[in-house]
């Protein structure tokens, strides 16, 4: 098995998505989680590239989050579409960030997806609250490279 194969179980990719579901009700707001082994550009970089790929790029109110993990790299990324930076101060991601990086150090991996995904919903929904016609644009499996 490979190593993104070998970092989360089914079980835990599904209270993964469960906590993305959760996440995602009081926001118009979509959030995904993008798991890879390696990369061969820096980590931002292959972040954008993802979330293009994964027509990220094309919500309504360009409110996107990617939570971008490297597994290999011991490295992760949350990029945010330009509506998200448009409408939130500088530093909105850190506590997010901190709260993350806390549980991947301990090596709680599922744990900190979870907390981070719960604590990016709860960040968006003060600048994109949930409307009563809101649709889920995107995907909330997680994606693999």
């Amino acid at each position: 098995m490979s190593q993104v194969e070998d970092f989360l179980t089914a079980e835990e990719e599904q209270e993964i998505v469960a906590a993305i579901l959760e996440a995602e009700k009081n926001t118009s707001g979509e959030i995904r989680v993008h798991i890879e082994a390696t990369t061969t550009i820096d980590h931002f970089s292959r972040a954008q590239q993802i979330f293009h790929f994964l027509k990220m790029d094309n919500t309504k109110d360009e409110n996107g989050v990617l939570l971008y993990v490297a597994v290999r790299d011991k490295k992760f990324v949350i990029y945010g579409d330009r509506g998200i930076y448009k409408a939130v101060p500088n530093g909105f991601w850190d506590t997010t960030k901190e709260t993350i990086s806390m549980h991947f150090k301990k090596g709680h991996f599922k744990q900190g997806i979870i907390e981070g995904v719960l604590k990016a919903g709860k960040e968006l929904e003060a600048h994109f609250p949930w409307h009563h016609n809101d649709n889920n644009e995107l995907s909330d499996a997680i994606s693999k490279g």
